[in-house]
């Protein structure tokens, strides 16, 4: 695996795939830096051997050339964040983007405009990107949450780059993290599940079976299991046509050793609301007009206690419905739980839009060892599929 330190920068123009898809508001000011402070070791590591960077990044849904997407926008919070005056030219490719880049001088950064005003980035379209190839000497890929999709500027740019690719620190502390879980880490292992559908992680749930010893299956798809298992789940969210795939999850869990843990009691609502009544109810009888939103107190006991007996910990999914305030308190304490084993030594990595987005909300992003900045490719990486941006560096 070729990474950033097989390789000396000095007097090289290195072509970084960044991910500096940042939100932004209506005054276009960003909202979340934090993709683009990843990406500063990266940074800074090949400026600092006598460098210069050439980032490429796409930013939205733009349909053509819109000036809403356009990444003017956020050079002045990279220059902010990296400390370094940037450059910015408005194409990432043709004669502007070659002249701009051949005019870079060592420690000097330049931005290129968004990928996506180009339909051939995402097509993967093999003349356009050797058309960014030309800017850089050394590829380097460190936008992990764009690793899954094989378009230009990820994936088939490498192809022109024999020897001189490589991983990014980020992208590189991201595959090590996945294999820290799916193949490396201390035993045992923990995955924690939560999130409303079954059918959405039915793919990770088959391929982790074979890599940890405890699964905690928590929020809304709770109530398929339970309800495949003959319990009564009222008015929560269930999928009955994924009884039969829940029930089947049960028996190769059991038969690979592997020990599943439900929630035995949940904090039910007789509405989707933070305004409705309450209360706790046994997880195998929730009454008709009221419906399961949160894990009740004794789970939140059981789940602390799994939690403390592992050493290596994934967390993909909220317990409950978080963004009602009412309903928040199972993943916090979830988040509390898995805080405190990591401060004992196990090593817990959180990835997937929604725990993400908790782990940021309630404070625990510098008390967990790492936080994934990839939603899909980071739940592609748990499915056992190889990403085209990771397999093109490794080819």
């Amino acid at each position: 695996m070729k990474t950033l330190n097989d390789f000396n920068f000095n007097n090289k123009k290195a072509l970084i795939r960044v991910d500096f898809n940042v939100p932004l508001n209506d005054d276009f000011v960003v909202t979340d830096a934090t993709r683009i402070t990843s990406a500063k070791p990266t940074i800074i590591k090949i400026l600092e051997d006598g460098g210069s960077c050439i980032l490429m990044s796409h930013l939205g849904r733009p349909k053509g050339v819109e000036e809403a997407f356009s990444l003017k926008h956020i050079v002045g919070k990279v220059e902010d964040i990296i400390g370094v005056e940037a450059k910015f030219v408005s194409n990432c490719i043709g004669a502007e983007a070659e002249a701009a880049a051949a005019n870079l001088k060592p420690g000097e950064l330049l931005i290129l405009e968004n990928l996506r005003f180009h339909e051939e980035e995402k097509q993967g379209d093999k003349a356009f990107a050797e058309q960014l190839s030309k800017l850089g000497d050394i590829y380097v890929n460190d936008a992990f949450g764009t690793a899954h999709r094989a378009h230009a500027s990820t994936t088939i740019v490498a192809e022109f780059f024999t020897e001189n690719k490589c991983f990014g620190y980020l992208l590189e502390q991201e595959i090590k993290s996945i294999d820290k879980v799916l193949k490396t880490g201390e035993k045992p292992v923990l995955a924690v599940l939560g999130g409303a559908k079954v059918s959405s992680k039915i793919t990770i749930i088959e391929n982790i079976l074979d890599k940890v010893d405890h699964l905690i299956i928590g929020g809304g798809m709770t109530f398929t299991f339970i309800k495949a298992q003959g319990g009564t789940v009222g008015d929560s969210i269930c999928e009955d046509d994924k009884m039969e795939l829940a029930l089947e999850i049960l028996k190769q869990a059991k038969e690979k050793n592997v020990q599943i843990h439900l929630p035995v009691d949940v904090l039910a609502a007789d509405a989707f609301s933070n305004d409705a009544n309450t209360q706790v109810m046994d997880v195998n009888t929730i009454s008709n007009g009221w419906q399961g939103l949160d894990a009740g107190p004794k789970s939140i006991a059981l789940f602390h206690d799994v939690v403390q007996q592992c050493k290596t910990i994934l967390w993909n999914g909220p317990l409950g419905v978080f963004e009602l305030e009412r309903f928040a308190n199972g993943t916090i304490e979830l988040g509390n739980s898995i805080a405190e084993a990591t401060k004992k030594g196990a090593f817990s990595l959180v990835g997937g839009g929604d725990s993400v987005a908790a782990v940021k909300q309630f404070g625990f992003e510098k008390k967990v060892s790492y936080v994934s900045t990839g939603g899909g490719a980071m739940l592609e990486s748990l499915e056992g599929k190889t990403l085209p941006g990771i397999a093109a560096i490794l080819q």
